[in-house]
């Protein structure tokens, strides 16, 4: 539906205004003006570390496009989604036919889920641990999901997934959801091009700015040779838009057509595509973000080793360590100190998962850690 009076390019325009009024006003710190605690029905302030959101928020750029899309918040967002799917696929050497929105990446996920598994297209493989939401996209849609562990340095076990896999749908977490690991690139690489075309490929790039390793790439550029790779990545996490919901992927055009089917008409809301398509220009967001994330998390790492606790090598903001202990316990002691910690994944009973949030956030967790492990 195409309800808007309004261009694409005049949209474009709207929201280059936006972005040019943060830029001739005062950048304002994040750090220290975006609400990242909330209170506890008792009064006390909590500290949130469980959801792996960025807890700077979104630019000052996309506040301004927010704010300057107000007029046109009464139209459907057919517009704004051309705008910002033609920033995207030029920022990623792609067509825009190649190129599709979503309500947070978890919108791809379950479009894949629905699209690619099922008691006709195949079952879904998937790391144990991983991001269950893919998992119960396909359960849900009648599909058999197999569960393959990780190796020992926490890498997918790509060649246990590809004897698993016929037709259907590969899963694969880069870095990885719940242990901030990564898989080698090559080896993902070499798994990509052996795979058959009848077996689909996701590869969920989620926290892929975060990533700084030398043995970690986007497999995006994969995607040009081979019709069975889709990637998915968000403006949740380094955008700092996770409220706001808009994700998207990259695939070739004969599988964008498959999915379509199964997506939800204008299911990015207008604010949140003006936000994103602001934030695609704002340097400062991705390098401050990394730079913030970086020294929080490298802060809080050298404290719990000094109180003997090793974690698994992060590629992400957040990490997971070793409470050579069921967390359960200590995820529960925590919470009653106001501060919430990740969730319990079974495939790792002792072990904690912990975003990373401002440094005055980490000093709080292991104040609360420190009591709770006397």
């Amino acid at each position: 539906m195409n309800t808007l009076s309004i261009s694409r390019r005049k949209f474009a325009h709207l929201l280059g205004v936006g972005a040019a009024a943060a830029i001739v006003r005062p950048r304002f710190s994040v750090a220290t003006e975006r609400p990242s605690v909330k209170t506890a029905p008792t009064g006390s302030v909590v500290v949130r570390l469980s959801a792996n959101e960025n807890p700077y928020g979104p630019s000052p750029q996309a506040h301004a496009a927010m704010n300057n899309s107000f007029d046109v918040c009464c139209r459907y967002p057919d517009e704004a989604n051309d705008v910002l799917i033609e920033k995207i696929a030029k920022i990623n050497g792609v067509n825009r036919e190649q190129i599709a929105l979503g309500d947070g990446s978890s919108e791809i996920l379950k479009l894949c889920a629905e699209t690619f598994t099922g008691p006709t297209q195949g079952k879904l493989i998937a790391a144990d641990p991983t991001f269950e939401a893919i998992l119960e996209y396909s359960k849900a849609n009648g599909a058999e999901v197999v569960k393959v562990p990780l190796t020992k340095s926490f890498a997918h076990d790509l060649p246990k997934m590809s004897a698993a896999a016929k037709n259907g749908l590969v899963y694969i977490c880069n870095p990885n959801n719940p242990t901030a690991s990564i898989t080698p690139k090559n080896d993902l690489r070499g798994f990509i091009e052996k795979t058959p075309r009848e077996t689909m490929i996701l590869v969920d790039e989620a926290y892929f700015h975060y990533a700084d390793g030398l043995d970690y790439e986007s497999v995006i550029p994969l995607v040009k040779d081979h019709p069975n790779l889709i990637v998915a990545r968000t403006f949740s996490k380094i955008y700092g838009m996770a409220g706001l919901r808009c994700g998207y992927c990259v695939a070739q055009p004969e599988t964008i057509k498959r999915m379509h089917p199964f997506q939800m008409w204008d299911s990015v809301n207008i604010m949140a595509l003006a936000a994103a398509r602001a934030s695609l220009d704002d340097v400062d967001q991705v390098n401050g973000g990394r730079k913030m994330n970086s020294e929080a998390k490298n802060f809080t790492l050298s404290e719990l080793e000094k109180l003997g606790y090793k974690s698994i090598p992060s590629q992400a903001n957040f990490i997971m360590f070793d409470c050579r202990k069921p967390v359960v316990p200590i995820i529960q002691a925590m919470k009653e100190k106001n501060v919430q910690v990740g969730r319990l994944f079974p495939a790792l009973p002792n072990h904690m998962r912990l975003t990373i949030g401002k440094h005055s956030e980490m000093e709080s967790f292991l104040s609360a850690f420190k009591q709770v492990i006397a």
